[in-house]
């Protein structure tokens, strides 16, 4: 395919579009709250009123807003509405006419939307991630056209590396470095892996993105592909994810009958083909050797390293193994050169970042950041603080892998070393806020009881170690524990970190010593005296 029918595939794409757009979120918590129902009531009601010919009523992925979903948005106003339900279709649809909608009027000049920087994310909640021509018609695929027509496979790697662009799954490990290691190794067959087996607590990033636009990932994996030589690429997606499954499915097969994915890539002589494995839901499956063993037909657990995947990974081979979002970075990196990506940021943490809001916080949902930005900004302006007037206690990151971080250190920069100083992580982007009546012996214990039963078993400091703490900790909050008991805790915290095999033993005990560190006295206060009492707070 030439550039010329690419650029012609998008314009048709874009001029089928109708004046007015009507965009209804069908992500999968939104799906929960009727929002269907709502599509369906918004087609209907534009049957009625007979705007066919120049309304689309358009099903979109996530909007980023969860708890104000369902949402509604009408293009190119940019009017929101919130809340939305099939009763307030008809209204909506008379005030494309003059009249007045009976929604809640949301407010697109909110800090939740306006203090966003969205690169991963740039088209999610905006075009049908069922549709390869409304992924074609932002310009779609033009950056693999790019990379594989206009660079060298070594350009395209040093253009990955010259961005900055870090993994996103947790690690932060450069990814062009990653990349170049696997470009080097000997010509033969080697493998790009996405790892979507997001499993964290209250994350749910790698979904959505999956959920409203596949294509970019694809997109990405084949730039990945191409760039170290690869001609098979797997997405381990977990089979608790049925909706982004399905899309991914339909999005490859689209991608196979235009082109874009099989054999001799938009009549180049580059190949490179994509399969789904779906995993059955063991967190410790997203880490890399876990996930290969796993993709092998073999049980997904973790193995010593060296080597390392990107020397002797599936089936022995070299292999990238990349998550969801830095795939997701791929082909607007490639699209808007290396200098621009870099220029977002900090010095050491480059681009955007995409966490999932929650726990005790006003405004809930996806946001995607610039590094740099701080905790305060997040929680207090666009999460909009604690509901009911109450107070920040803690903000925990990085899921079961990350730490608690007390509110007085809420103006500390989100970036990979200044929550690694604290004792937490980026991790994947979990980011969970707690009030000032939470419990931090609880929350420790629930990290722990997650990671108890989510350990592989393969190694005994993990395996024996996350079930002593999970049972001293449930002592402690018992009133039943000693100093001794306290102590003991400190000590499984350093030897489970220690010696543990892979990263969920190696963070498990994060949460704890997290919380040990900035609120010692919760511990204190459920520690027995010599006369059998509780210590008195």
């Amino acid at each position: 395919m030439e550039l010329s029918e690419l650029l012609e595939l998008a314009e048709k794409e874009r001029h089928s579009h109708k004046s007015i757009r009507v965009h209804c979120c069908t992500s999968t918590g939104c799906q929960a709250s009727e929002s269907v129902e709502v599509k369906k009531a918004m087609e209907k009601a534009l049957k009625q009123a007979g705007l066919e010919d120049r309304v689309q009523v358009v099903g979109v992925g996530c909007m980023g807003f969860c708890g104000r979903g369902p949402m509604v948005e009408v293009e190119p106003e940019g009017i929101h509405y919130e809340k939305v339900t099939p009763e307030d279709a008809p209204s909506i649809i008379e005030a494309l006419n003059g009249g007045e909608a009976k929604a809640v009027r949301g407010d697109p000049d909110h800090p939740f939307f306006s203090r966003q920087l969205k690169i991963v994310r740039e088209f999610s909640g905006k075009i049908d991630p069922e549709k390869i021509g409304e992924y074609l018609a932002v310009g779609g695929y033009q950056a693999l056209y790019h990379a594989i027509y206009e660079m060298s496979p070594e350009e395209v790697v040093a253009e990955i590396t010259q961005s900055g662009l870090r993994g996103r799954g947790g690690a932060g490990y450069p990814t062009g470095l990653k990349w170049a290691t696997v470009a080097k190794m000997p010509e033969g067959q080697k493998y790009v892996i996405c790892n979507a087996d997001e499993g964290d607590p209250g994350a749910f990033m790698d979904r959505s993105v999956l959920e409203s636009d596949p294509h970019r990932i694809l997109e990405g994996m084949a730039i990945a592909g191409y760039a170290v030589g690869a001609t098979q690429g797997y997405i381990y997606v977990r089979a608790e994810y049925p909706l982004a499954i399905t899309r991914l499915q339909k999005a490859i097969q689209q991608a196979k009958r235009q082109g874009f994915l099989g054999a001799q890539i938009l009549g180049s002589p580059v190949d490179f083909s994509i399969d789904i494995r779906v995993g059955a839901g063991a967190f410790v499956c997203g880490e890399e050797t876990a996930l290969i063993a796993s993709i092998g037909g073999g049980r997904g657990v973790p193995r010593p390293r060296p080597p390392y995947p990107a020397v002797s990974g599936l089936w022995d081979r070299p292999t990238l193994i990349n998550n969801v979002e830095t795939l997701g970075n791929i082909a607007p990196i490639i699209r808007n050169g290396a200098d621009w990506y870099a220029g977002i940021g900090t010095e050491k943490s480059k681009g955007t970042k995409i966490f999932s809001l929650t726990g005790k916080i006003r405004n809930n949902g996806l946001i995607e950041v610039p590094m740099g930005i701080t905790l305060r900004e997040i929680v207090e302006e666009m999460g909009g603080g604690i509901p009911g007037g109450l107070k920040v206690k803690a903000v925990q990151t990085g899921g079961p892998s990350g730490g608690c971080i007390p509110a007085d250190l809420l103006d500390t920069p989100v970036d990979y070393e200044s929550l690694a100083k604290l004792g937490s992580m980026m991790g994947s982007g979990g980011m969970v806020v707690m009030d000032e009546n939470t419990s931090m012996v609880q929350v420790a214990q629930f990290y722990m009881e997650f990671c108890r039963g989510e350990t592989c078993g393969k190694c005994i400091p993990c395996r024996a170690g996350t079930v002593q703490m999970y049972q001293l900790l449930t002592k402690l909050l018992n009133k039943q524990a000693t100093n001794g008991d306290l102590e003991k805790l400190k000590q499984l915290c350093d030897m489970v970190k220690a010696t543990s095999l892979c990263g969920l033993g190696q963070t498990a005990p994060n949460p704890v010593t997290s919380t040990l560190h900035y609120f010692p006295e919760e511990y204190t206060e459920l520690i027995q005296t010599p006369n059998g009492k509780v210590a008195a707070r």
